[in-house]
């Protein structure tokens, strides 16, 4: 039976380790934060994932997997830190050295080694690979390295660590043929084998795909709101086309992906990705635009009481990392006119530098709710529930909210009216 060995216990590699922990594997979670590994090993975690409790309580009382501190001795590495970026946005890969140094002396002949963490081009051969060579082993002949991205989308991970294609990148033809087969006990979908700076490609040019169509839906809606055009009904009929599938717009790009990603790549070719930087650009301006939508609806009113509904950069999850939301929330606090509360079923006070409000404390008077995150509690929203407030509109960025009732205004980010919207706010 194969012992793994999972660095990183965070929205990767904690499913991830209960997988393979609940396909047979012996699993060892690190994690340098001594109460995430605490909190583990009582059977409970520390993130939202649909799943995920009921599975990691499980396997932990089989004894299938459990969390320490520190790695130790075991047949298949899998690193799964976090990539941020530095304030000039270049990768901060510190994390994935670390743990690879942590891993290094533990490492036999024979072993397998995979970062499944994001990791600019080259990382492998330039960073990973000399770090194995320093503790005396040969890491073309005596380990196997490997980089095998995560491709998975939050709320479906369990099921997508299992039926996605996977693609594996060798820094030897080996390394991927041995890595790729780890793989192949869990994963139903394709394993695919290839090297590691075309694996490391891949994953970024996946994020940065989307992150560029998502600014070409942003840029309308800044066409729109000058032109005087509805961007929600041109993106419905221009999708009309049978290929043409234009992203809908939204309040910025939030997560560790698709907001970072694209820079791993610019830091590597700045002179080649001038479309990729513009999409950042796009992309980055979208907080201050919803903001300046909200400063316009409510020019009028003295001390507008601003809900922010929803802290997520995504539904139904609790992930905050790099939210445009959070970016909103702090625009409009520094704007004295305001009084802005937050609101956010999923997210815990701990995650946030300010007050989180409940739900009627957030209404309670309000003006103007804003939508910044597609839950599930938002979509469903009834008149009923926005009772507390004192002018029934909302301004809905996510494109979400189906409530359908003569006494609240909905408006979506792409078709805002921002003279009925300053009338409609100004109701009392």
């Amino acid at each position: 039976m194969k012992k793994v060995c999972v660095v990183g216990l965070g929205y990767i590699g904690l499913p991830t380790s209960a997988i393979f922990a609940d396909a047979g594997f012996d699993v060892i979670g690190v994690d340098v934060n001594e109460t995430v590994v605490e909190t583990i090993n009582s059977g409970r975690i520390h993130i939202e994932e649909t799943g995920l409790a009921e599975l990691v309580n499980r396997v932990v009382k089989e004894g299938k997997f459990r969390a320490q501190l520190a790695p130790e001795a075991a047949d298949v590495f899998i690193i799964a830190v976090p990539t941020p970026i530095h304030d000039d946005y270049t990768a901060n890969i510190d994390y994935v050295i670390d743990a690879a140094k942590s891993v290094a002396p533990h490492l036999r002949k024979g072993n397998i080694v995979i970062v499944e963490s994001t990791i600019p081009p080259r990382t492998m051969d330039d960073v990973v690979v000399p770090i194995i060579r320093e503790s005396g082993l040969d890491p073309e002949r005596d380990v196997y390295l490997a980089h095998c991205p995560e491709r998975v989308l939050p709320g479906r991970i369990l099921i997508e660590l299992i039926e996605n294609t996977r693609i594996v990148g060798g820094v030897t033809k080996e390394a991927a043929k041995r890595a790729a087969d780890v793989y192949r006990a869990i994963v139903k979908g394709d394993v695919i084998e290839t090297e590691a700076v075309t694996a490391e490609m891949a994953k970024l040019m996946e994020n940065t795909f989307r992150d560029v169509n998502i600014a070409l839906a942003n840029e309308l809606v800044k066409i729109a709101k000058r032109i005087g055009v509805n961007a929600h009904e041109v993106i419905e009929l221009a999708n009309k086309h049978p290929r043409v599938n234009i992203h809908l717009p939204g309040p910025g790009v939030g997560g560790h992906c698709l907001a970072v990603d694209p820079y791993f790549i610019v830091e590597k070719a700045k002179e080649e990705s001038q479309l990729i930087q513009t999409a950042r650009r796009i992309n980055n301006s979208m907080p201050r635009f919803v903001v300046e939508q909200i400063e316009r609806m409510t020019a009028e009113l003295a001390s507008p009481v601003i809900a922010v509904f929803g802290l997520t950069y995504k539904g139904n999850t609790d992930d905050v990392r790099e939210s445009p939301a959070i970016d909103i929330y702090e625009q409009l606090r520094r704007n004295k006119r305001f009084d802005v509360r937050a609101y956010d079923p999923h997210v815990k006070p701990s995650q946030v530098p300010f007050p989180l409000a409940t739900k009627d404390e957030a209404l309670d008077g309000a003006h103007l709710v804003v939508v910044l995150a597609d839950h599930n509690e938002f979509k469903t929203m009834t008149a009923e529930e926005l009772a507390p407030m004192k002018t029934k509109v909302i301004f809905d960025t996510k494109n979400c909210v189906a409530l359908d009732s003569e006494d609240v205004t909905v408006y979506k980010i792409g078709h805002l009216s921002v003279v009925q919207a300053i009338q409609d706010v100004e109701r009392v």
